[in-house]
C-alpha cells in the first residue's frame, strides 16, 4: 500500500497553513477526548478501566481500540498528553487519511502485543502505545518516503524524545513495555506500508 503526492509542485503558504491547522485541531480534540472519557471513568467508579486489555482472553481482543483512549489516573493522562499532542501535530501533517491509517495500525499492532504478551490477569490502558508508534513512524517516515524535510524532522524528534526509547525495557513494574515496543514496531510497519510515493492522488491497496 502507497500513499501518492497530490501534485509535483510546492505547496502555497495559504494551503500549508491549512493543513498545519486542521492537524491541531484534530490533535487537540483527541488530547481533549483522553481527558473527557477519564473524567468520566472517575465519575463512575472506574467503570471504564473494564475496557483495559486482559491478555490471552479472547473477547478482550475486541478491547485493543478502546484501551488505546483510556487511562488510570490524571496522572497517566497528563503523561501521554504532551507528546501525543506534538508527535501526532507532526504525523497529521501530512495529511488526514493517511494519519489515521497509520493511527489504526498503530493502535492495532500495539494492542495484539500487549494481548500476546502482556502478564496474566493483568489489565492495560493507555495512549503510551500510540505515542511510541508515532515515535517510530516519524523517525523513519523521511527515510522510506526520500523526503529530506521528514528526515530532519525524524531527526528532531529523536533529539527530543529519544529517551523513551527506555520504555521498551522491562525495567519499570506497573509499565507496560509490551505496548510500548509493539507500538513503536507499529509505527515502523505503518511508514513502509503508507510510504509516499509521487503521482496523482490515488492510493493502491
Amino acid at each position: 500500500m502507497a500513499y501518492a503526492d497530490p501534485a509535483p509542485q510546492r505547496s502555497s503558504p495559504s494551503s500549508g497553513r491549512r493543513r498545519a491547522m486542521t492537524a491541531a485541531v484534530v490533535m487537540v480534540a483527541w488530547v481533549a477526548l483522553l481527558w473527557v472519557l477519564e473524567v468520566i471513568d472517575v465519575a463512575s467508579g472506574h467503570a471504564l478501566d473494564a475496557y483495559g486489555v486482559t491478555p490471552r482472553v479472547p473477547g478482550e481482543l475486541w478491547d485493543v481500540v478502546p484501551a488505546a483512549f483510556l487511562h488510570f489516573g490524571f496522572d497517566h493522562v497528563a503523561t501521554n498528553s504532551v507528546p501525543l499532542l506534538v508527535l501526532g501535530f507532526l504525523a497529521a501533517l501530512s495529511g488526514l487519511r493517511r494519519f489515521g491509517a497509520v493511527v489504526a495500525l498503530i493502535v492495532v499492532f500495539s494492542g495484539l502485543g500487549v494481548w500476546f504478551f502482556a502478564p496474566t490477569h493483568s489489565v492495560t490502558a493507555g495512549a503510551s502505545g500510540v505515542v511510541f508508534g508515532l515515535f517510530g513512524y516519524l523517525l523513519v517516515r523521511g527515510f522510506v518516503d526520500r523526503r529530506a524535510v521528514d528526515v530532519l524532522i525524524g531527526v528532531l524528534v529523536l533529539a527530543v524524545y529519544g529517551s523513551i526509547l527506555w520504555g521498551v525495557l522491562p525495567t519499570a513494574t506497573g509499565v507496560s513495555w509490551q505496548g510500548h515496543l509493539f507500538g513503536l514496531l507499529g509505527g515502523v510497519l505503518a511508514a513502509v506500508l503508507f510510504r509516499r510515493t509521487r503521482g496523482p492522488a490515488t492510493s493502491t491497496g
